[in-house]
């Protein structure tokens, strides 16, 4: 039940975010070893972006590869938190009072982070090659031409095979091991404070709210540079041996971005990236705390009539 919770909140999440984590991956893309000053920009903040789109491709055009997303935020997430529930409610995460441990929690949010982001690549791959296909006026990056996701997996399997579809595994786990670690320890070092100091005390809702708005502030900062090289790692074009035609893996895409764009290049889109991932964050969250909450409730219900019985 824990990973079935883990894998409903984010999917919730999801159906909100999507058009600013669309926005951020054409942000990202706009200007691609470019220095500044020296390509078209099209979107030149997140307000003026989502404009560009919505006039250009409509409303739908804000909501392109929502149904990946949604499947994409559910595996991932589903191991994700399902996992980091499991070793909390075996007492590893916690101490005998049921505060977070900081290092613990650390490396138990890495651990299910990676192995989430592993699951979920794939998905994460098509989702970022769909999301970058716009009008040839506003295109940016490299454009796959995908007509949905059943088509964008015959397409790479038929051409790279299983290890086309796990392309940029390394980055997308070296993403999730940053952003989710910052991001469920500070959440949970925040529920303890606000727990110890009785703010919010009998609410659920509110004290997930406060918590997970300081998990995005964290998660965003630390996972920026390492969001820019997974989409242009996923979105580059590749040779018939399914190599990439851009970067040869983390490190070249790190050095390149760097040499080429600066160190603002590392950062493209971190506007975009925290209006995605503090209200995804915050959903996905609170979502998880309240459906666990329920959960336990009906746990409880379900004991009382047991026993009564």
């Amino acid at each position: 039940m824990d990973f079935a919770i883990g894998g409903l909140a984010a999917a919730g999440a999801s159906i909100f975010s999507n058009p600013f984590d669309m926005l951020k991956t054409r942000m990202q893309l706009q200007g691609e070893l470019r220095a500044r000053g020296q390509h078209t920009v099209h979107y030149k903040n997140v307000l003026h972006a989502a404009y560009v789109v919505a006039k250009t491709e409509g409303i739908r055009g804000l909501q392109r590869g929502l149904g990946t997303a949604m499947i994409m935020h559910t595996v991932r997430n589903s191991v994700r938190l399902g996992s980091y529930q499991w070793l909390s409610d075996r007492g590893f995460i916690c101490d005998s009072e049921g505060k977070t441990i900081f290092l613990r929690s650390l490396i138990a949010s890495a651990m299910t982070g990676a192995a989430g982001a592993f699951c979920g690549s794939p998905l994460f791959l098509i989702k970022t090659q769909l999301q970058s296909q716009a009008a040839n006026t506003i295109a940016v990056g490299h454009q796959h031409g995908h007509a949905g996701l059943l088509h964008a997996v015959k397409t790479i399997y038929l051409k790279h095979g299983v290890q086309g579809l796990w392309r940029g595994a390394d980055a997308v786990m070296l993403r999730a091991v940053a952003g989710s670690s910052a991001q469920l320890s500070s959440f949970n070092k925040t529920k303890d404070f606000l727990r110890e100091f009785e703010v919010f005390k009998h609410s659920t809702f509110l004290t997930a709210f406060a918590a997970s708005i300081v998990g995005g502030v964290f998660q965003t900062v630390v996972i920026a540079p390492f969001d820019i090289v997974t989409t242009r790692l996923y979105n580059q074009a590749t040779d018939a041996q399914g190599r990439g035609l851009l970067y040869k893996g983390i490190t070249d895409c790190f050095i390149k971005i760097y040499k080429c764009e600066g160190i603002p290049g590392l950062y493209k889109g971190i506007g975009a990236n925290y209006m995605r991932l503090a209200p995804h964050g915050a959903l996905c969250l609170i979502l998880w705390d309240v459906l666990k909450d329920l959960q336990k409730k009906y746990q409880r219900s379900e004991i009382g009539t047991k026993q009564v019985l």
